[in-house]
């Protein structure tokens, strides 16, 4: 059974899944951290592998970038392919002096001024919420490895380049500000928003790889490659109790 999207048959895909943006990424972990990968898709170069870690199975596949994309993904997933957690495993821009490049933010909500919700089902909610349950397993994780975290409220914005302003505050402060939110990225709310439309779980970390407030940068190769204590993280978790 498969879909457009995807051509893997149901039992290929492991009941959670990690998820990065970047397909390559995807390739790394599964090469670097699981043993006896297997690849289930390659359609669009969006690259899926399933292995084994520690003696469990999991999985790990690319969403794209923005929120369509990874609302294409993970609805096949959560729907099509009997996946009961999909993390999201990506990389951030800080709005925050205390989340610096590098650093890990777990997700505590995803607000955005995205329609996604509000067009897919009528959702009019600007804060949807992960699995407090997923949240709690990468919190024990990142204890076990003594790996600090940060947590809070992320911007799932639908726009990279926005068009150049003088206001003051800049968009971003106001985010922080009024909104609580601690960094910005592109997928977050609609995952979150499939989850709970489909009745499954969902979470997202992320790793600092560039700040608004210090105007800090990585590089693609650093960002595909060297995130590891995310990865450490997500593949940590014991999501054995979640897995009906």
């Amino acid at each position: 059974m498969a879909t457009p999207h995807n051509k893997a048959q149901k039992g290929d895909i492991a009941k959670t899944v990690l998820m990065p943006g970047d397909p390559l990424r995807a390739k790394f972990i599964a090469e670097t951290f699981l043993e006896n990968p297997v690849c289930f898709n390659d359609v669009r170069g969006m690259l899926g592998y399933t292995g084994t870690y520690q003696g469990k199975r999991i999985s790990v596949m690319g969403s794209g970038m923005g929120m369509p994309s990874i609302g294409i993904y993970s609805y096949e997933l959560f729907t099509q392919y009997d996946v009961e957690n999909i993390i999201r495993i990506g990389s951030a821009g800080s709005y925050s002096p205390q989340a610096k490049v590098y650093d890990v933010v777990l997700a505590t909500g995803a607000y955005s001024e995205s329609s996604y919700a509000k067009t897919q089902n009528g959702c009019t909610d600007d804060v949807i919420l992960p699995s407090q349950t997923l949240n709690e397993l990468l919190k024990q994780s990142a204890q076990n490895q003594g790996i600090p975290l940060h947590e809070g409220v992320i911007h799932s914005s639908d726009v990279f380049y926005r068009a150049a302003s003088d206001a003051k505050p800049a968009y971003w402060e106001v985010l922080r500000d009024e909104k609580g939110c601690l960094a910005v990225e592109m997928e977050s709310f609609a995952l979150f928003h499939n989850a709970k439309v489909t009745g499954k779980n969902a979470a997202c970390l992320i790793t600092i790889s560039d700040s608004f407030v210090t105007a800090e940068e990585t590089t693609a190769e650093e960002r595909q490659t060297s995130f590891t204590n995310m990865m450490k993280i997500a593949l940590g978790a014991d999501y054995q109790q979640t897995e009906v």
